[in-house]
């Protein structure tokens, strides 16, 4: 028997107070819904929308004192224990579930369930001891990247090798954890697929996005992406499988390599919104956000159409280098929309918001987002 919905009055629980919780919480409460939010920092992006029980994320107590006055649970992260969640899901329904992230958030795990599945990936290694790091860069060659397997974001615990004489200080600075050798990829683009599965099972997607990372961080996002049809929908081809053999319930990204010779690779998932899911918010009839609260709640899914092509630029804390930016250039650009995070502190790589642009066209929306960052950026050097 099919679980009854989750409809407005009730409440949403959210593992997880940052951005993305934020603008969960912002959709839920526009919808009708009362939301509660699991966070250490009571003054977190998303108390400003939202009623904060405090607690760490791998903190059992404080995750059952959400749950418990919640009618379902959801999360923004995929950095919470495992543990933690089992216990969650012990008195609420949690979307995705405890199995999607156990899969999800170790690294090696992940690239296991991809290749029972049959899903093409960048050639990788498990890594327990330096004999074994030698023994990858042997087989698998440099440059390559080392990764944590658990843990890591936005290119921290990572470490790449550009000679087999890196190995050991790349192992080193680690701290000799469990870790995942990738192979080099020659790529031409990076891609990735937002797509939302209903608790029915009805999967929607998002245009399939180009994505440009500086310093391991994404910086701008192109949606459509500007590749032909068949690649956008071999990329949707195996986004749907990654999230029909996942089971998954909510928001998934998957994040592609599109190699030079035309084959697509799939680099890493997500089971939650997506910093490239950001141009869905005033691009789309229904934003990512409001596809995962639907998602989750068991209510049919919104319409994912483009009102128009969109670029999305991050906002670092670099910006906040002199002070708060003056943000009047932007909010003069018609075409331009300003997203700020409430973040209190700004430090380098922080991302404290994002600036979407709709334009006629992709290249057109992607230019007048550069500029505007480029324009504050400039600020911040003067």
């Amino acid at each position: 028997m099919k679980a009854p919905a989750i409809t407005p009055g009730q409440t949403l629980g959210i593992l997880g107070g940052g951005q993305l919780g934020k603008m969960i919480a912002i959709e839920a409460r526009r919808m009708g819904y009362r939301v509660l939010v699991l966070d250490p920092d009571t003054a977190c992006p998303a108390a400003e929308v939202a009623e904060i029980v405090q607690g760490a994320w791998s903190d059992p107590t404080a995750a059952l004192e959400l749950a418990i006055g919640c009618d379902v649970v959801t999360l923004e992260t995929e950095h919470v224990p495992y543990a933690v969640l089992a216990e969650v899901e012990r008195v609420r329904p949690l979307r995705p579930s405890a199995q999607v992230l156990k899969t999800i958030q170790d690294r090696f795990n992940q690239r296991h369930f991809l290749h029972r599945h049959d899903l093409p990936q960048t050639r990788w290694a498990n890594i327990e001891s330096l004999a074994a790091l030698d023994a990858a860069v042997a087989e698998l060659g440099v440059p390559a990247i080392l990764k944590r397997r658990t843990g890591g974001y936005d290119g921290r615990a990572q470490a790449r090798l550009y000679a087999p004489m890196d190995a050991a200080a790349a192992w080193q600075a680690l701290g000799e954890a469990p870790c995942i050798f990738e192979a080099f990829v020659d790529f031409a683009a990076e891609l990735s697929v937002v797509l939302a599965r209903s608790t029915h099972g009805e999967i929607r997607f998002f245009a399939t996005a180009e994505n440009i990372h500086q310093n391991g961080i994404l910086h701008t996002t192109v949606a459509p992406a500007r590749f032909s049809p068949p690649i956008r929908a071999a990329a949707e081809d195996l986004a749907t499988r990654a999230a029909v053999a996942l089971e998954i319930v909510g928001v998934l990204t998957v994040e592609f390599f599109l190699t030079r010779d035309g084959r697509l690779l799939i680099n890493e998932l997500a089971p939650r919104v997506h910093n490239s899911g950001h141009v869905t918010l005033g691009a789309c009839v229904t934003s990512q956000f409001e596809q995962q609260l639907r998602a989750v709640c068991g209510l049919p899914l919104g319409s994912q159409h483009q009102h128009a092509p969109a670029a999305m630029v991050n906002l670092l804390g670099e910006l906040w280098a002199k002070g708060a930016p003056n943000f009047v250039a932007v909010l003069a650009e018609p075409r331009a929309h300003l997203h700020l995070y409430g973040k209190r502190e700004a430090r380098p790589g922080r991302k404290m918001g994002h600036i979407t642009v709709l334009a006629e066209d992709a290249d057109e929306a992607l230019a007048v987002a550069q500029r505007l960052h480029a324009q504050l950026a400039a600020q911040a050097r003067v």
